[in-house]
C-alpha cells in the first residue's frame, strides 16, 4: 500500500517546501511566467473575492483510501480530524451568515466520529445545500458505513464521488487494487436509495481528474461517456460529471518530480492559461476552513498552508463576511490548474 507523504516524513509533507519548490525553480529563473505576472497583466493583481457562497469545510485528513494523485496527502495514518467545539464555531457562522452551501470535504470525511452531528445540525438550521464528498468506498469499508446512502437522502445530501473512470484498470491503478468494484456497489448502493434517479431531488455527481500529467477532456463529452458506459455495463446513472484539473501539490507534485514530468506538466499548465478562467475560480466564491478551524482561500491553500489575508481574519473564531469579501486571495503557481483550458474547481469547469 502507498504510504502518504506525512508517513514517510518525506519532505514535501512539509508545507513550505511545496510553496518554495513551487515558487522558484523554473518560475524564479524566468523560463516560466509566474502566475501572479499572468493575472497581473489582465488587472487581476491583487485576486479579489465575489460574494462568499460557499462554506467548505475539512473535517480531517483521515482517509480509508491512498491514492496516488491526492492533493490532501490523506490516509489511514492521517488522525488529524476536527472537534465538536471547532464543528459548533463553524455551525454558528452559517447560522449567522446565511450562506447557502456547506461543502463537506477530507480524507473521508464521513470517518470523523461526529460527522453525522454536522450534517443533521447544518440542516436543522436551515443550510440550503449541504455537499459530502464521498470517495464511494467508504460506503462499503465496514458495517457501520453500509447505512450512508439512507443518512444522506434523509439529510437531502448532494453526494459528490470521485471516480477517475469507468474501468478497473485506470481506476485501481491511481486509487488502489479493488477500489473500481467497491465504488461501483457503492454507486449501486446510491441509486437504490434514489440517488442519480429522476424527480427524486437526490443529487449524485462524478468527478473526473485524470490519472497522469495531462489536463482532462471536454467536460460534456467526457460526461456523456460516464453516463452511456455506466449505465450499460453496471445498471449506473448519475446527474453530473465535473473534470478537474490535477493540481501540482501534495502527492501529485511528488509524482511530477520523481517521474520527471514536472517541469512539462507545468508549461502545459502555462501555454493553457485561459483569462476567461480566472473570473470562475474557487477562491473567488469560497472560503476554506481546515480541521482546526484555520481559514484559506481554497482547499489547495489549505494543504500548502497559504492562510487566508491576516487583516480578513484567519481562524472560524474571527469570521467576518464583509472583511473576507474584500481580502486579497493568496496565489502562487500551483493556480495554473484551475485556470488551464476549461477552468477547474471543486464544482468542475468554469469557462
Amino acid at each position: 500500500m502507498i504510504k502518504s507523504l506525512h508517513a514517510r516524513q518525506h519532505q514535501l509533507a512539509q508545507q513550505e517546501r511545496q510553496v518554495d519548490f513551487l515558487s522558484n525553480g523554473i518560475f524564479k529563473s524566468g523560463k516560466l511566467t509566474s502566475f501572479q505576472e499572468k493575472i497581473a497583466a489582465l488587472g487581476f493583481r491583487p485576486l479579489k473575492p465575489a460574494k462568499i457562497e460557499i462554506f467548505q469545510v475539512n473535517v480531517g485528513y483521515m482517509c480509508n483510501q491512498v491514492c496516488k494523485h491526492c492533493h490532501v496527502d490523506a490516509g489511514p495514518d492521517r488522525k488529524e480530524i476536527m472537534t465538536r467545539e471547532t464543528m459548533d464555531q463553524c455551525l454558528a457562522v452559517l447560522e449567522k451568515t446565511k450562506i447557502k452551501t456547506l461543502d463537506l470535504t477530507g480524507g473521508a470525511p464521513e470517518m470523523n466520529p461526529h460527522f453525522r452531528y454536522l450534517v443533521s445540525e447544518a440542516r436543522k438550521r436551515g443550510v440550503q445545500e449541504i455537499i459530502v464528498r464521498c470517495n464511494l468506498t467508504i460506503i462499503r469499508a465496514n458495517p457501520k458505513y453500509y447505512d450512508l446512502p439512507e443518512f444522506f437522502r434523509e439529510n437531502n445530501v448532494r453526494v459528490v464521488s470521485s471516480l477517475p473512470f469507468y474501468n478497473a484498470g485506470k481506476t485501481d491503478r491511481q486509487r488502489g487494487e479493488g477500489v473500481f468494484k467497491d465504488s461501483i456497489e457503492a454507486l449501486q448502493q446510491l441509486n437504490a436509495a434514489g440517488y442519480g434517479q429522476e424527480g427524486t431531488g437526490l443529487f449524485l455527481d462524478l468527478v473526473y481528474n485524470p490519472t497522469g500529467a495531462f489536463l482532462p477532456g471536454d467536460q460534456a463529452q467526457l460526461e456523456r461517456d460516464f453516463k452511456k458506459e455506466l449505465s450499460d455495463q453496471f445498471g449506473v446513472c448519475f446527474n453530473s460529471l465535473f473534470t478537474i484539473t490535477n493540481i501540482p501539490i501534495s502527492r501529485f507534485l511528488d509524482f511530477l518530480i520523481e517521474s520527471g514530468n514536472y517541469v512539462e506538466y507545468m508549461e502545459k499548465l502555462v501555454n493553457a492559461f485561459n483569462p476567461a478562467a480566472v473570473a470562475g475560480v474557487m477562491c473567488r466564491n469560497t472560503v476554506s476552513i481546515d480541521w482546526q478551524g484555520n481559514l484559506y482561500d481554497c482547499d489547495f491553500n489549505q494543504m500548502l498552508g497559504l492562510k487566508t489575508d491576516e487583516h480578513a481574519g484567519q481562524h472560524i473564531r474571527a469570521f467576518d463576511v464583509a472583511k473576507l469579501e474584500q481580502r486579497d486571495i493568496a496565489i502562487n503557481n500551483h493556480c495554473f490548474a484551475c485556470t488551464a483550458g476549461a477552468g477547474s474547481s471543486c464544482q468542475g469547469a468554469t469557462a
